[in-house]
């Protein structure tokens, strides 16, 4: 039985996925816009766009600009948009432990009210908890 944390790494534990799921989150569809906003090769990215459409984090669409062929671009599916938790999860873990050393370019905020989004562990009772707060983890092997 495959471990399902190294599944999901697999798939999008490594730095030029994550930042397509974001970078398309944030309204970029097109291969030049991705290409330019995540600074990765159009192999890597290519490979990227592939691989994340097959496992059904993005999904396609076509376009076409006035006197040019048909191309697809990019858009985030119920799974993308799944990640996005993830997202925020990192960028907070990222103010808090990596400091005024860096800053954050993205910055998750409440659509309604224009706070900002923090991730948190909340049981299926409606508590929320630290970390180390009775944060059982049941192994399934």
């Amino acid at each position: 039985m495959r471990e399902r944390v190294a599944e999901v790494l697999t798939l999008v534990g490594e730095r030029w996925a994550l930042l397509v799921v974001r970078e398309v989150s944030l309204g970029l569809r097109r291969f030049d816009e991705l290409e330019a906003a995540t600074g990765a090769s159009r192999t890597v990215l290519s490979d990227r766009l592939r691989r994340l459409t097959e496992a059904g984090v993005l999904g396609t669409r076509p376009y076409r600009l006035p006197g040019s062929r048909a191309r697809s671009e990019y858009v985030l599916t119920e799974a993308g948009y799944d990640l996005l938790p993830l997202l925020a999860a990192l960028s907070d873990w990222g103010e808090r432990h990596l400091g005024a050393t860096t800053q954050a370019d993205v910055v998750y905020r409440h659509g309604g009210c224009g706070g900002r989004v923090t991730a948190r562990l909340t049981c299926e009772c409606g508590a929320q908890l630290a970390p180390r707060e009775r944060l059982v983890a049941q192994v399934n092997r």
